[in-house]
Order: structure tokens, then C-alpha cells, then sequence
């Protein structure tokens, strides 16, 4: 089982409150996920957790990071301001904010089983297809919970 980076933030076992989990990518759509998973962990009484998988490569190509030491950071930095933009600043403060090197599907199917989570929510790649993305697709089928896909909106919309 992976341990936990030095990058999460809260705790990552509360077995008495099970966690609504979101995967986050910094899409537009990810960010109706954050807002969807807010409102279920609203409605359950659940702690909201927040996870961003990155591989070293896709961050330096996307912000230019000098060394693998900043990936995390540029990961988590990502994900808050994510979470901030979508929530607002008082409410994010609540999320516990996950950034971990990995496969995407992988780590959130990891994470859950980490913090019995209740419900994965995810956001659909947008594809013009009735296929949803592979870390959908990997998720769905390996999740320990329930999952939630929001399908991302017709652009317009």
C-alpha cells in the first residue's frame, strides 16, 4: 500500500467519517466535479478530499518546473487554487488536499481504500464520444464505492 507523500495534506484515515473523494485534473469539467462533490459531501456530512495524480513530465511541461522536487508542489498549488476557484476561499480551507505521484486511476482508487471513501466523484474528459476517459474507466471498475461521473457540458453551455 502507497504512504502517504509529504504533499497531503489532513489526515488520511478517519474510518469514522467516510470521505467524499474528488479527482481533480484542472479541467473545466473537473471543476463541476469539485463543485458536485461538495454538495454530496454536504448532504452526507462528509469530509471533502481533493486528488491530483501527476507524473513528474506533464507538470514541467505545463508550468515549466526546474527539478522533480517542485512537481508535487506545483501539483498541489494547482489543485488548491482549483478548489479555492470552485468553493470559495472559506469553504476550501475545509478540503484536504491530495497531490500524489502516480497514474491517475491508480491513486485515486488507492486514496479511497486509504480513507474509506463513501463516494468518488469524476469528471468526464470531454471526449465528443459516448466513451468516457480510461482513469474513468479504471475507476469505475476497481472503485471500493459508489462513483459519480459528471459529464463534462456541450461547449455553450
Amino acid at each position: 500500500m502507497p504512504q502517504p507523500s509529504a504533499r497531503d495534506s489532513g489526515s488520511h484515515r478517519d474510518s469514522s467519517r467516510p470521505a467524499v473523494l474528488v479527482g481533480v485534473d484542472g479541467s473545466a469539467a473537473s471543476r463541476a466535479a469539485i463543485a458536485a462533490a461538495a454538495r454530496e459531501a454536504s448532504y452526507r456530512s462528509a469530509p471533502l478530499i481533493a486528488i491530483r495524480a501527476y507524473s513528474g513530465e506533464q507538470i514541467q511541461r505545463r508550468a515549466g518546473a526546474p527539478d522533480e522536487s517542485d512537481h508535487g508542489r506545483t501539483a498541489e498549488s494547482g489543485l488548491r487554487d482549483a478548489v479555492r476557484e470552485v468553493l470559495g476561499t472559506e469553504r476550501a480551507a475545509r478540503v484536504q488536499v491530495h497531490a500524489v505521484l502516480g497514474l491517475a486511476g491508480r491513486k485515486i482508487v488507492e486514496t479511497a481504500l486509504q480513507v474509506n471513501a463513501q463516494l468518488i466523484v469524476l469528471a468526464t474528459n470531454g471526449s465528443r464520444s459516448m466513451l468516457m476517459g480510461t482513469v474513468s474507466q479504471y475507476v469505475l471498475r476497481r472503485a471500493p464505492c459508489p462513483v459519480l461521473v459528471i459529464p463534462a457540458q456541450p461547449a455553450g453551455r
